[in-house]
């Protein structure tokens, strides 16, 4: 679609005259209405008002010339993936997983690999096949050739590392010892659990990500133990598989 045609239907969506959507972008009506005609497109500044405004990025508003993948994974971009600043602002260099509220959740290529490995490989991609291709195409995006620009000396990784030895130090029967924490969508391991009253509650948030892991029980069985974590608390929890019955272990503010 054009810039055009994807300003009107968002606009007509939101359910907003071009008079309304000129008053919140401080523009005329003539000019949302030249938008709208295709005579001209907005400039800059008002293509992030639109982004903030209708919660798309401009590459979309501009309609996708370019195909945006992960500066740091490789991961295929959009908008529902793209990582944010700590305003809620598109960063459209980077996936939730790789970048989130202005840090960069990885510093070590392997890592980011071994995971990227355990989440892409299957019978026709083995994980041989998987590691390989992330290891030509990762130095080649723009993250690890600037690492040295771009990192911030370490401070993240040593703040993962304080939230591993918290979460060890709280001697959860049955978990394992926790050695590392990977990147996580709050949207994909957002569980609900019933509390004893009854009630239904969620702690995380969709659109925020957190560190966390999967670990078996080390008393065996089918349930996993489930750990998400920020600057502001902990949670453990335990499931069955694919988050099935979820139970509370802890949630502990730091």
């Amino acid at each position: 679609m054009e810039t055009r045609s994807i300003l009107y239907e968002l606009r007509t969506k939101a359910g907003l005259s071009q008079e309304a959507l000129a008053e919140k972008l401080f523009v005329t009506r003539q000019a949302v209405s030249r938008w709208e005609n295709g005579d001209t497109v907005p400039n800059t500044e008002t293509l992030k008002l639109l982004s903030g405004l209708f919660d798309v990025s401009i590459n979309t508003l501009l309609g996708a010339p370019r195909e945006l993948i992960c500066q740091c994974c490789g991961m295929p971009l959009n908008d529902s993936i793209i990582s944010r600043e700590k305003d809620g602002t598109f960063n459209e260099d980077y996936c939730k997983w790789c970048y989130a509220d202005g840090r960069y959740m990885y510093s070590n290529m392997d890592d980011l690999i071994e995971v990227c490995v355990k989440n892409m490989a299957d019978e026709s991609h083995p994980e041989s096949e998987v590691r390989s291709y992330l290891k030509a195409v990762l130095p080649g995006l723009d993250y690890w050739k600037r690492y040295e620009e771009l990192s911030d000396g370490g401070q993240f990784e040593q703040f993962k590392v304080q939230l591993i030895n918290e979460i060890n130090a709280l001697n959860i029967e049955g978990l394992p010892k926790v050695e590392k924490l990977t990147a996580l969508v709050g949207s994909y391991v957002n569980l609900e659990y019933t509390l004893p009253n009854g009630s239904k509650v969620k702690f995380l948030d969709d659109n925020a990500t957190y560190l966390g892991n999967q670990l078996e029980c080390e008393f065996g069985g089918t349930r996993h133990f489930g750990i998400a974590a920020n600057m502001d608390f902990i949670l453990i929890c335990t499931y069955e598989g694919n988050g099935i019955a979820p139970e509370l272990v802890i949630y502990k503010k730091r």
